[in-house]
């Protein structure tokens, strides 16, 4: 993730699971100092200051959809098939978005949007 990249914000664990807005990079991947703190949940022992394995980045708030775009809502739009997150066992915390799928998915929100009007 690069300084200025935008994010589409997701909530995995709600159901179900859904793209609620946008978010921006204002900081990019620096090590996550929680993996180094024993008295932390993130604690990793095997993450070492010198060699991290874990990284994190600071996101801006940019934008709340006026409704969340569901993961059924998303897996059900045919342009978005080869998208990393409407596939079968994905699991990724951070997940690459292409370009187009980006640009789709703002469609989609903002026909959500008009639909309430």
């Amino acid at each position: 993730m690069k300084l200025g990249d935008r994010v589409l914000f997701y909530h995995s664990n709600a159901t179900p699971p859904a793209i609620v807005g946008l978010a921006r990079v204002v900081k990019e991947g620096y090590p996550d100092h929680t993996a180094f703190d024993p008295k932390d949940d993130h604690y990793d022992p095997k993450s070492k200051k010198d060699n991290p394995t874990w990284y994190m980045v600071d996101i801006q708030f940019e934008q709340k959809f006026a409704e969340p775009l569901t993961l059924p809502m998303l897996k059900a739009e045919f342009s978005l098939e080869g998208m990393e997150l409407v596939r079968r066992g994905s699991r990724l915390s951070v997940q690459p978005v292409r370009p187009h799928e980006f640009e789709i998915v703002l469609q989609l929100a903002a026909s959500l949007n008009k639909s309430r009007i």
